[in-house]
């Protein structure tokens, strides 16, 4: 009950600082110069499973969870964001994923895999959308705007 009234408090809350520490409270592991958005919602009954490094930022209305309800389980696992980290507006991190330092989620992704650090993933079920180099996705043809079928 406790973490269902701070997180009501952090995502309204304007101020950063102030958002920050009601998320330390929780037992979230909040690095300096973390920036979260407006109704963003972590986990409320395993927040001590998430970490978020020095200068991220996690846009707008994402969600990161800890837990799942599936079919025919339910699983937990640890989130872990990087340093340097920028994650879109309305971004959905499931259980068990690491998002590596200085990685990018773009806005509307759902992230089901763990991202690798300095990456560039988006979509549904998220997915590289080019390499280092500024190349296409490793997967031949996928967002190149080239017909597949």
């Amino acid at each position: 009950m406790a973490n269902y009234v701070l997180m009501a408090l952090a995502r309204l809350s304007p101020s950063l600082q102030v958002k920050n520490w009601l998320y330390r409270r929780m037992g979230i592991d909040v690095g300096d110069h973390v920036s979260v958005g407006l109704e963003a919602t972590m986990d409320v009954f395993f927040p001590e499973l998430i970490s978020i490094g020095a200068d991220s930022i996690v846009g707008f209305d994402s969600v990161i969870l800890c837990h799942e309800f599936l079919a025919d389980e339910y699983r937990t696992g640890p989130v872990e964001i990087g340093e340097g980290v920028s994650i879109g507006a309305n971004v959905t991190i499931l259980p068990g994923v690491e998002i590596g330092d200085g990685a990018t989620v773009s806005a509307h992704s759902l992230v089901n895999c763990d991202v690798p650090a300095g990456a560039f993933y988006g979509g549904v079920p998220a997915r590289p959308l080019d390499d280092a180099d500024g190349g296409e996705p490793e997967e031949a043809g996928a967002f190149s705007g080239q017909d597949t079928r």
